[in-house]
């Protein structure tokens, strides 16, 4: 038996589609799993005889709606497909699922869950509703492929990568952290100098390193956040994905926002302190299997108004951004310090 799994971005969600398969493969060695993801994405699946991945050109060949069903034609070209797992559920993978539907090939989709995370933005609903990778898991139950999921690390680096990583963290006796200061959306992202000023504070108390993490379109930022934190590189546009992936698994501990480092680290066996403004743990997206505690923010009992977006979109609508300017570096630190992560 074969089955197609569909989850084409974004990164973080992506990456939590790991230890899904990670306890596919386990429990289930004999079927063939084919994974629809991009090409950028591969490093967070080891390949192996039950895993294989097929990565599309949606930009190319497969763009719109000619792509699709040149996609369907392409992925048929592979081999016999029993049987569809459609993760992400948007335009493109419905439309694909509805082809396959057509010649007969059975299919089981995501339930994303908008009315319960539309209920927790309300305050309808205020204890944490299903996470991401439970509603994968869902979707394989579903198919008839209940999950029993493992501990971590999901994610394994190449032994190239990790030789690489090894040789830029051997420095003994210092605290080796990542620091990922920005996320796609403002309202997911804490005030820079108030993460200066906790790195400040972690540098006073122990000798350290950091690391900093993020996308291509922050790295003029993150140059100029670089030189203001001494001892501290800036790895973006230095590291391939496999290779970032990497130095975050030979971390003692990730800082971060509610962003896709938060999940990659996580997915490594990194902890990771996560800071959360606008956003909330909630909503089912903190970081998988890290302990509640690591996730920071203002209690909700302290500002109502917290969580106000799902994803992070919009703007403040009491206009003084309190969830994440009342969440002061001594506030953070001293919550990192009594939980004796270093």
């Amino acid at each position: 038996m074969r089955l197609l799994i569909i989850r084409t971005s974004a990164m973080g969600d992506v990456a939590m589609v790991s230890p899904v398969l990670k306890a596919f493969r386990l429990q289930y060695p004999e079927i063939e799993l084919l994974l629809l993801t991009r090409s950028v994405f591969k490093p967070f699946f080891t390949s192996g005889n039950s895993l294989s991945i097929f990565t599309p050109e949606l930009k190319k060949q497969h763009k719109g709606f000619l792509g699709i069903l040149r996609l369907f034609r392409d992925i048929r070209k592979t081999g016999k497909i029993d049987y569809i797992i459609d993760l992400h559920n948007v335009l493109r993978s419905k439309f694909l699922r509805w082809l396959f539907r057509l010649s007969g090939v059975p299919v089981s989709v995501i339930e994303k869950g908008r009315s319960e995370k539309r209920s927790v933005i309300n305050g309808k609903i205020k204890t944490p509703i299903k996470h991401s990778v439970e509603r994968y898991c869902d979707v394989f139950a579903e198919a008839g492929f209940p999950l029993i999921m493992t501990e971590g690390p999901w994610v394994f680096p190449s032994p190239e990568a990790l030789k690489r990583a090894v040789s830029m963290t051997d420095t003994p006796g210092e605290l080796k952290i990542g620091v990922a200061p920005y996320a796609k959306h403002k309202l997911k992202i804490w005030p820079e100098e108030y993460m200066i000023r906790l790195l400040g504070m972690i540098s006073e108390k122990h000798k350290t390193k950091f690391w900093l993490f993020g996308g291509f379109e922050e790295m003029e930022r993150l140059t100029a956040f670089q030189s203001r934190i001494p001892g501290s590189f800036n790895i973006v546009g230095k590291l391939s994905l496999d290779e970032e992936l990497a130095l975050m698994s030979k971390l003692d501990l990730m800082i971060a926002m509610d962003s896709s480092n938060m999940h990659m680290a996580a997915m490594v066996g990194t902890k990771v302190i996560s800071i959360w403004g606008g956003t909330d743990p909630l909503c089912g997206f903190g970081a998988w299997m890290q302990p509640g505690d690591y996730s920071v923010s203002i209690p909700i009992v302290d500002l109502t108004c917290r969580p106000c977006t799902v994803y992070g979109k919009g703007e403040c609508r009491r206009g003084d951004f309190a969830c994440m300017n009342w969440l002061t570096p001594e506030i953070v630190f001293k919550k990192v310090d009594d939980l004796k992560v270093w």
